[in-house]
């Protein structure tokens, strides 16, 4: 079955529909005392920490987004429940993360967000939506028509002259051991790109972590392959590389290759690695970094 522009508009403010309801739930339970659980994930503390508001969250969106899965025959993907692997047998599947960012929303810091995306079953992403209920601000796009920000066209500027390079990443690459030779070269690539110091964000999840890329332009957000199982999950990434596809900013992993966004045989993303820039000068900067660092 091939979604048409309609389809896909119709299916786009479904899923703007369902953010914005669950991000609404998130900020009533934001500030409250909340059982915090672990639960199977990667090797981060990040990927183990679930709450009831996780669950919660799932259930709102599900409410919204399951009627579309039969009318348009798509399957499901979400964080919060066993993968069925119907997203390998369907053309087109949605990729659901009801609260990303679990690890700062329980520590009432900025970085979480509800993430929602449409993907192929070739992993090519048609729809993102990001919900960021902390400034209460929407993102969306649709492939071939463009990103949004609250419902406006959204445009980021890509000259790095005379402003400071931001590097966005995980907590855990602080204890990273290429963390020191990184930074040393981050503050290199920042001088040869004209920028006027190298600053860190290290405290958001996945998603608000590759927007802060473009709402802190000139910047960049990447993790490392790894072989432990982790690296974040498709339902991380799905919907903002819609969103940086739109912008013509860059995404790819760690190579430069296409993320894999529907893997046969892993949700996790830590075989790859994961980039995202501003601008794919950066992240050639960026590759090459990586490549220089594991000779």
């Amino acid at each position: 079955m091939q979604l048409t522009t309609d389809n896909l508009n119709s299916l786009c403010q479904t899923a703007i529909s369902a953010a914005l309801t669950a991000g609404q739930l998130i900020s009533d339970y934001t500030g409250r005392e909340i059982k915090v659980e672990n639960k199977t994930g990667g090797s981060s503390l990040a990927s183990q920490v679930v709450t009831e508001v996780d669950l919660l969250s799932q259930q709102c969106i599900l409410e919204i987004i399951e009627p579309t899965c039969k009318s348009y025959d798509l399957a499901l993907l979400t964080e919060e429940s066993a993968d069925d692997h119907s997203r390998l047998e369907k053309d087109y599947f949605w990729c659901i993360d009801p609260l990303d960012g679990t690890l700062p929303f329980t520590e009432s810091t900025p970085g979480y967000a509800v993430s929602i995306a449409l993907v192929t079953k070739a992993g090519i992403p048609q729809i993102g939506v990001v919900y960021d209920p902390v400034k209460q601000t929407l993102y969306h796009a649709i492939k071939g028509h463009g990103a949004y920000r609250n419902q406006e066209p959204w445009l980021v500027t890509k000259d790095c002259n005379k402003k400071p390079l931001t590097l966005i990443t995980d907590r855990s690459f602080l204890k990273h051991p290429l963390f020191e030779a990184s930074m040393t070269e981050l503050k290199r690539i920042s001088n040869q790109l004209g920028c006027t110091k190298l600053s860190t964000i290290h405290h958001g999840g996945a998603a608000m972590n590759a927007l802060w890329v473009l709402e802190n332009s000139p910047a960049c957000y990447f993790k490392y392959p790894k072989p432990q199982d982790g690296g974040g999950s498709l339902w991380d990434y799905a919907a903002t590389a819609c969103v940086f596809h739109e912008m013509g900013a860059a995404v790819s992993d760690i190579h430069g290759d296409p993320l894999e966004l529907n893997r046969v045989d892993s949700t996790f993303m830590n075989h790859r690695g994961v980039l995202f820039a501003h601008t794919a000068e950066l992240a050639i900067h960026i590759q090459t970094l990586y490549q220089q660092l594991v000779v």
